[in-house]
């Protein structure tokens, strides 16, 4: 099997801060790291003959995947990873009215992003679309951050995670539930505001308090992985 892998998005998707180049999501997507990762030792793109563009971005929007990301995408892709939406939510953080505007913008630039790739990449073009995770573990607090707590914060991420679904549904996209996958790695296990890119305690996922951490960024390939399970020819 080959094929054109491009992920797009924040950076939920990106090496920043998980310790450097070779070790965020996609590029684990792409091809693991077996040192850190053994039990993934044979499950990569790379491997069965892939190649790969990571076009994501640290603090990208939805808005900076439609304008600037999909048109870098260079050739019709075989696989995309989208991770969107966080950020347009944190820069609403604490004012619930203007975090239910920026999910709906959300919506809308969405619509924008799954039409234009599906139309330039075609059916057969594997998408998945990711949620996105809370290293409040469903609290709405994060001491250490900084900020205050936001007792609707929840709740308006599983508007955005009920937006982010609807859009994947309806554009034939795949749902990588990050969301559900980093429960109980935030605030519930150690401190997400932490600096550490690779700390000692492998059951917290966060660093930088929004930010995906080595294990972490671990955790976002395998459920991009299992949104992929139906894929032929992906090694299990």
């Amino acid at each position: 099997m080959s094929g054109y892998y491009v992920a797009l998005g924040d950076s939920m998707s990106i090496d920043d801060y998980a310790g450097g180049p070779g070790r965020g999501a996609a590029s684990l997507l792409f091809r693991n790291r077996d040192t850190d990762f053994p039990g993934w030792q044979g499950r990569d793109l790379a491997g069965i003959g892939f190649e790969a563009r990571l076009l994501a971005r640290d603090g990208a929007t939805t808005i900076d995947v439609l304008d600037r990301q999909l048109p870098a995408v260079d050739r019709p892709p075989t696989l995309v990873t989208i991770s969107m939406g966080g950020n347009d939510l944190l820069a609403a953080y604490g004012d619930t009215d203007a975090a239910r505007a920026a999910v709906a913008r959300v919506g809308a630039q969405g619509e924008g992003v799954l039409t234009r790739l599906r139309a330039a990449a075609g059916g057969n073009c594997r998408i998945v679309l990711s949620t996105v995770y809370d290293p409040s573990d469903g609290t709405g607090v994060v001491p250490g951050s900084g900020l205050p707590p936001w007792p609707d914060g929840p709740a308006m991420l599983h508007l955005l995670n009920t937006t982010l679904a609807g859009l994947a549904e309806r554009h034939g996209a795949a749902l990588a539930d990050v969301h559900d996958r980093f429960l109980g790695h935030g605030v519930t296990v150690g401190d997400p505001s932490r600096s550490d890119p690779r700390p000692s305690e492998r059951e917290l996922w966060y660093c930088g308090t929004v930010e995906p951490n080595a294990w972490g960024a671990s955790g976002i390939r395998e459920a991009w992985w299992r949104a992929l399970a139906d894929l032929p020819d992906l090694p299990r």
